[in-house]
C-alpha cells in the first residue's frame, strides 16, 4: 500500500506559535522589527548561554554577515568543511574569497583536525593564512571543537561555527554554535525547529552583533533621511516569523529528545546488520540527531544505499544520500582540498544515507520504514 508522503524532516509545530503571531498582529508590528524579534534574539542567546544574537532571513545570510564582520574580501582564503550543504560555502564566493576545503574524519564525520593542521602548515609556509575557518556540525553531531579551536587559536584565525543542523546539541557540556567568534543557526523548514525560513548569528561580541543588525537592515546610517555609506542587505527577520521561532524554541529540548528516540529505534533495528554503520556520537558530546545518518557497505550488507532509497521511494517515503562534498561539486572545481589520510568525505557520500527523522513521525510509520529496509537484506 502506498503511504501518504513521508518526508525526511517535516515541520513540527508546538501550538504556541499562533500566540506570538497574534500578538504581532495586535500590536501591528509586521515589519522586521518588534517584540518578537527582540524576544527571539534574547531567548535564543539565553538558551545557548551567549551574550547576543541577531535573527535574520536565513542561515546563509548569517554566514555572509559573519564573513563581512571579519572583513573577508577578494583573494582572501577561507578554510571550510567539505562535507556540507552548499549554503555554507556560497557566502565565501559572495565576497570574492577562495574556499579551501578540509576533509572529514570518521569519529564525527566532521572537519578533520589532522587535515586542518596540514592546511595551516602549508598556508603559513606560503604566506596565505586564511582569514577564517568555517567548521560544520553535520546532522547534529559536533566536530572536535577542542582540537579545531586549539589549531585556529595557534594561528590567530577566527572560527565561524556552522551549527545550522546542530541547534540543541552539546560538546562537553557547551552548546553547539558557541565555540567560535560567531555561531550560525538555521530555521529552515526542515530543521529541528523552524520559522519556515530564517537563521541567526550569535556571538559574545556586542559590537559585532550590533554591526550585523546594521548591515542586515540595508546599512542605514543614523540620519533623518536615508543615508548609506557602505553596502548593506535586506536580511532582517520579520516580527511574524520571529513569533513562530519563539513558539518553536519553547519545545526545542522536547524535539531533541524526539529525534534521539527516532535514532534509537533505527539503531536497535539495524545494529546487528553487517555493513550498516551509524554516524558516531563522539564521547563527551550530545547530538540532537537532526537526521539519522548511516553508511551502507554493499559488500557486507548485500544491498546498496541506493537500493534503500529506491525501495522507500516506491512507498512514497523520502530518503537521501548524505551531502555531496563541496570539493566534488562543479562549482568548486580547482579549489584546494586537504584529505584526512584518505578521502573520507567522498567515501561517506558514496555510501551514506539519511533516513526520515521527523520528530512528528509516528512509531508505526517508522516501523514500516524499518520493515521495508529489512525486506531488502539478503537471507543468510
Amino acid at each position: 500500500m502506498i503511504m501518504s508522503k513521508v518526508y525526511l524532516s517535516s515541520p513540527h509545530m508546538s501550538g504556541n506559535e499562533q500566540k506570538y503571531i497574534q500578538e504581532a498582529f495586535d500590536l501591528n508590528w509586521i515589519a522586521p522589527l518588534g517584540n518578537n524579534v527582540n524576544g527571539f534574539e534574547r531567548e535564543l542567546a539565553e538558551y545557548n548561554s551567549m551574550e547576543h544574537a541577531a535573527v535574520v532571513s536565513s542561515g546563509t545570510a548569517a554566514i555572509h554577515l559573519a564573513l563581512r564582520l571579519l572583513d573577508i574580501g577578494p583573494s582572501d582564503n577561507v578554510f571550510v568543511s567539505s562535507l556540507t550543504f552548499v549554503a555554507t560555502v556560497n557566502p565565501v564566493l559572495y565576497e570574492g574569497a577562495n574556499p579551501v576545503f578540509i576533509d572529514s574524519e570518521a569519529d564525527t564525520w566532521n572537519m578533520s583536525p589532522e587535515a586542518l593542521k596540514r592546511a595551516f602548515v602549508d598556508a603559513e609556509r606560503e604566506g596565505t593564512l586564511p582569514k577564517a575557518v568555517i567548521v560544520v556540525n553535520l546532522y547534529g553531531q559536533s566536530a572536535k571543537m577542542d582540537e579545531i579551536m586549539d589549531i585556529c587559536d595557534e594561528y590567530g584565525v577566527p572560527v565561524i561555527e556552522d551549527a545550522a543542523e546542530s541547534l540543541g546539541s552539546e560538546y562537553k557540556g557547551q552548546k553547539s554554535g558557541t565555540f567560535g567568534k560567531f555561531g550560525v543557526y538555521s530555521f529552515n523548514g526542515n530543521k529541528i525547529i523552524t520559522t519556515s525560513g530564517g537563521g541567526a548569528l550569535v556571538s559574545n561580541d556586542d559590537e559585532a552583533i550590533q554591526k550585523a543588525r546594521f548591515l542586515s537592515t540595508q546599512a542605514r546610517d543614523p540620519a533623518p533621511h536615508y543615508e548609506h555609506s557602505e553596502v548593506g542587505y535586506n536580511y532582517r527577520m520579520s516580527n511574524i516569523v520571529a513569533g513562530v521561532g519563539r513558539g518553536q524554541l519553547e519545545v526545542l529540548d522536547e524535539r531533541v529528545n524526539q529525534r534521539r528516540a527516532v535514532f534509537d529505534r533505527y539503531y536497535e533495528a539495524f545494529k546487528v546488520i553487517d555493513g550498516f554503520e551509524f554516524q558516531p556520537e563522539l564521547e563527551g558530546t550530545f547530538s540532537n540527531r537532526w537526521l539519522t545518518a548511516l553508511t551502507v557497505d554493499p559488500k557486507k550488507a548485500g544491498i546498496t544505499r541506493d537500493d534503500i532509497i529506491n525501495a522507500l521511494d516506491e512507498h512514497n517515503i523520502e530518503a537521501r544520500p548524505v551531502w555531496k562534498p563541496m570539493h566534488l561539486q562543479p562549482l568548486f572545481e580547482g579549489c584546494s582540498y586537504y584529505t584526512h589520510n584518505q578521502d573520507v568525505s567522498k567515501q561517506l557520500f558514496e555510501n551514506g544515507l539519511c533516513l526520515p527523522s521527523g520528530s512528528n513521525m509516528s512509531q508505526d510509520v517508522q516501523e514500516k520504514i524499518i520493515q521495508i529496509i529489512r525486506d531488502l537484506i539478503p537471507a543468510n
